[in-house]
Parts: structure tokens; sequence; C-alpha cells
């Protein structure tokens, strides 16, 4: 039998979403790094796994349902992404920019960290637009034709691109540079802390940094371990009917 701690991250938190919130609490990444055992990630986070274990333990072993992402039809969980996720991203990009730029001019003399702020902000913001526009015409379309060949017992639909593994291998690698654009950002600005005296703009830029990074591994998280694995099993089964 499985203990807890020989389980994955992403098993825990694809079970229940609310592990989330503890894996973040202790810097440990649920997302694109959640293919390693709760041990492994409590000895590369440097934590007593004895306290990460107590903490998921009780939390409820009942999921909400709106949060039971497990549960959805995946037809349903693209939409989901797509409605909720990217357009988070879409309606937050801009204003990020807007306060990239404005923070960096107004104080980048003095915390010269923000220039470089800066263009990492302006490049992961270009890469998860271009990203989302390839899940949105390619790979969510093909998903949804998946489903509803199983719905109505037909054959495997044929895509251009051959298997499906081929589209969620290039999303899986733009993940992870999305998150490793993220997380240099969080270095550079100290785990999103504003400087003592900060102004407002200098305070909501790294409040809404914090948000886009928390609502992206939400998102990543989502697909790489709900929603992908789960395209390539019915692709699968499909082949095989």
């Amino acid at each position: 039998m499985t203990t807890l701690q020989d389980r994955t991250v992403a098993e825990v938190v694809t079970e229940n979403i609310k592990a989330a919130h503890i894996f973040k609490k202790h810097g440990i990444d649920f997302c694109c790094g959640g293919g390693v055992s709760i041990t492994k990630a409590c000895e590369k986070a440097n934590i007593n796994p004895e306290i990460l274990i107590t903490e998921l333990e009780n939390l409820s072993n009942s999921p909400d349902r709106a949060s039971n992402y497990n549960s959805w039809k995946l037809d349903f969980l693209t939409d989901h992404i797509i409605n909720v996720h990217h357009q988070y991203v879409e309606e937050n990009s801009p204003l990020l920019l807007q306060y990239a730029k404005r923070v960096n001019h107004v104080h980048g003399h003095h915390y010269t960290e923000l220039g470089k702020i800066e263009s990492l902000v302006i490049k992961v913001v270009q890469e998860l637009a271009s990203h989302m526009k390839k899940e949105e015409l390619i790979l969510f379309p093909f998903i949804k034709k998946l489903v509803m060949a199983e719905r109505n017992n037909e054959k495997m639909p044929v895509a251009h691109f051959g298997a499906a593994e081929n589209p969620i291998k290039m999303m899986e690698d733009e993940h992870e540079e999305a998150g490793e654009l993220l997380r240099e950002i969080a270095k550079l600005s100290n785990n999103y802390t504003p400087p003592e005296g900060a102004c407002n703009t200098y305070r909501a830029f790294f409040a809404k940094l914090e948000e886009f990074e928390q609502d992206l591994h939400h998102h990543v998280h989502l697909e790489n371990n709900i929603l992908f694995p789960k395209t390539l099993k019915l692709e699968h089964k499909l082949k095989n009917i």
C-alpha cells in the first residue's frame, strides 16, 4: 500500500485541489514539478515531511464538488481553462505590462532589478499569449473531438499533428518555460516583497505578479496533471477500439 509520503505531489493535488495551498505555503511546486514524491519534495525544500503530512491529513477528504476537477469531463475542463485561466491572463497581461513599465521608469535607477523584471514580464506575457492560442485553436478542439468520438462510439478523429502527445509535449515544455520566467521574477523581487516605503503602484505591481503566478500554477496543474494524462489515455482507448 502506497503511503502518503510516497505519493507524488501532483497526485495529491489532483485528488484534492485544496492541498495546493499547503504545498504553495511550503514552497513546493505542484504543477510542472509535481511528479516527485512528497518525501523527495520535502528534501528539496528542506522541510520536515512530518509537518507537511500532518497538514495534508487534516484537510477534508472530500473536496468541494465545484473544485473536484478530476471528475469533470474533458470537454468541460477545456472550456473551464479557457473561460477562467486564459481569460485571466488576457485581462491581466496589459495591466502587468503597464505596472512593469511605470515602476521601472520611476524606480529603476535605484532598484536596478526592476529593468530585468520588466523584460521578464514582457517575455512571459508574449509567450503565454502564443501558448494559449495554440491550445484554443489546435489542441483543445482535438480533445473535444476525442470526447465526442467516445460519446458517439465513433472512430478516433485524425489530426494533422499525428498523436496528441506531440502538441501536449510542446505545451508542457512551454509551461516549464513560463514557470521558469516567473521563478526568476520571484527571486529578483524577493518573493514579491516591495521595499520599505514603496509607493502604492510598486506594491500593486508586486501583488499582481504574485497573483499572476498563483493563477498560472493552478492553470498548469489542471493541464499537466489532469487534462493531458486523461487525453492520452482516451486517445489510446479509441485507437484500440
